[in-house]
């Protein structure tokens, strides 16, 4: 009997078993029907963004935000970029670009290509003015809480553009866990900016102390209008006119150093192109007019060494450095050796053989390569601007260039007073003839000094690549400037080149803004004249016992 008992209750706990297994898989799946069924807030943001009426639209921002979801942000920027479309067919949301008749599909979670599709077979999903600003400020609001703390700053400063009626209440949290000293000054701005709109009397009065500091255009704008406002009290627009004033001094004075800055950018492209020029001048005083054709070899070889290396632009511009002082120092020599050695002491005749070098030079260029500009890309890291604050930038170029003609100052500052040939070029350049009685070899010293001051020019090439067009004509535009520096600065003295190449760049740009580009030019012209009238030897003559030769 026992056997026979013990399978029964075998057999009714295996029923038992099976019964609650099935049970549960019944609720698991019903469950998961349910959930299919029941929309989630993204569902119905789908629905509502697929519905004509902008209201909707706004609502179906509210909800994508709300969402949590990856794709809230791909998403929400496609549509305010106005390329997001409804696929009917897949039944998806996907970013698209009109190509002729057809659309070029991405996905929204990760840009890969979907292949392209008839024009019917998408509708794009507009917007307007209200939801793209919604956008941007659900956008910056999403971003607050990144861990980088620029990405942070950005954000704030676009619900700061912004300007919306919550703008207090939204940073007023943040500011207290926020650790960056960049962003909490934002967030501050933001809060007296709220409260200079919503607070009260006392509080207004306070936001417009806090903020006559600030050079946020929105904060500006928002003083104005106080300002303006005969309605407002009249100690509030007292305090908002104090403030724009303040303001409006700490523009200046940041204009006064943006003016300086590019003063000195061009002073330091003066600097490059003459500094080659400086020298053989001053060693030989030859009056090289092939010197801006040399420049112009050296914006060529980078040309030439960016084609050979197509996608790798940072590294062909560092290697043409290099190669474009030996492409124009091989040629500066040449050119010493083949026709400035026959005439020494003969001024005139040397202008007129290095005029005639120049143009074969530029005509070559045209033979060979093209009549026409051609192009020469910025690296990455020299592209853009630094944005200081909202009304100082400084462009990476310009920079990257200032400090580059500080390095190839130093460089060639050091071969000349550290190395052999600088000892020898000194002493040619102060008294040729005792010099050669001392056993020094001026004819070479001659040709490696042309050369070397051929190869400054080629890095100046380089560098001018950077800034400017690279045409035949290039070295047309610099070569007065060069000599200009030359004569100012004291021929021969690298020191006075630098300060006068700095000093007439500055002198340009100070002068620009009410004289005009051509004007401040030919007012800096006319000093120069007046002042080698009183000191024609420049502002550092040279030494020694020759120098007045």
């Amino acid at each position: 009997m026992r056997p026979v008992l013990a399978n029964e209750q075998h057999r009714h706990g295996s029923r038992a078993l099976g019964f609650l297994v099935a049970l549960c898989l019944l609720l698991t799946m019903s469950a998961a029907v349910y959930a299919q069924q029941s929309p989630g807030p993204l569902d119905e943001a789908y629905q509502l963004l697929i519905s004509k009426s902008l209201k909707d639209k706004q609502k179906a921002v509210t909800l994508i935000a709300e969402s949590g979801d990856p794709i809230s942000e791909p998403l929400l920027r496609t549509l305010m970029e106005g390329d997001l479309y409804y696929e009917e067919a897949a039944q998806r949301f996907v970013a698209g670009e009109r190509r002729g008749k057809e659309y070029a599909l991405r996905a929204l979670s990760d840009g890969s290509e979907l292949g392209t599709v008839p024009r019917k077979a998408v509708s794009k999903v507009r917007t307007n003015n209200a939801v793209r600003k919604q956008i941007r400020e659900v956008l910056a609001t999403l971003t607050l809480k990144s861990a980088d703390p620029d990405v942070r700053l950005r954000a704030v400063n676009e619900l700061i553009d912004a300007n919306n009626d919550n703008l207090g209440a939204v940073m007023r949290p943040l500011l207290e866990t926020e650790n960056n000293a960049k962003v909490s000054a934002a967030l501050q701005t933001g809060i007296a900016l709220s409260e200079l709109q919503h607070g009260e009397a006392q509080q207004r009065l306070e936001a417009i102390d806090s903020l006559s500091g600030s050079l946020n255009q929105t904060v500006r704008n928002t003083l104005r209008r106080i300002a303006d406002n005969e309605s407002e009290a009249p100690e509030l627009r007292t305090a908002a006119a104090d403030a724009l004033q303040s303001i409006a001094g700490r523009i200046e004075f940041y204009g006064h150093l943006e003016t300086l800055f590019f003063g000195l950018s061009l002073g330091s492209v003066l600097v490059l192109a003459a500094i080659g020029l400086a020298i053989t001048f001053g060693v030989m005083g030859v009056i090289n007019m092939a010197h801006g054709e040399l420049i112009m070899l050296g914006a060529y070889t980078t040309y030439l060494i960016q084609q050979a290396m197509p996608g790798a632009t940072g590294w062909s511009l560092l290697l043409a450095i290099p190669a474009a002082f030996m492409v124009s120092g091989a040629v500066g020599i040449l050119i010493e050796r083949g026709i400035i050695r026959f005439l020494y002491g003969r001024p005139l005749e040397t202008l007129l053989a290095t005029f005639g070098v120049s143009l074969i030079l530029q005509q070559l260029v045209r033979t060979l390569i093209s009549p026409q500009n051609v192009p020469v890309s910025n690296p990455s890291w020299m592209s853009g601007s630094w944005q200081i604050n909202s009304v100082l930038s400084l462009t990476y170029n310009r920079l990257y260039i200032f400090i580059f003609c500080l390095i190839v100052f130093t460089a060639l500052y050091l071969i000349l007073r550290k190395t052999r040939l600088g000892l020898q070029v000194r002493a040619v350049s102060q008294n040729r003839a005792m010099a050669r009685a001392m056993g020094v070899r001026s004819a070479r010293v001659d040709a490696m000094t042309f050369g070397l001051g051929a190869g400054i020019a080629g890095v100046a090439g380089v560098a001018l690549s950077q800034l400017t067009n690279v045409g035949p004509n290039l070295g047309q535009a610099y070569i007065i400037d060069s000599f200009m520096v030359v004569v100012f600065g004291g021929v021969g003295n690298l020191f006075g080149t630098l300060v006068a190449g700095l000093s007439l760049g500055v002198a340009n740009k100070v002068m620009e803004p009410w004289a005009g580009a051509v004007l401040a030019k030919i007012l800096v012209l006319v000093f120069i004249i007046l002042f080698i009238q009183k000191r024609p030897r420049g502002l550092f003559p040279q030494k020694g016992r020759a120098a007045g030769n």
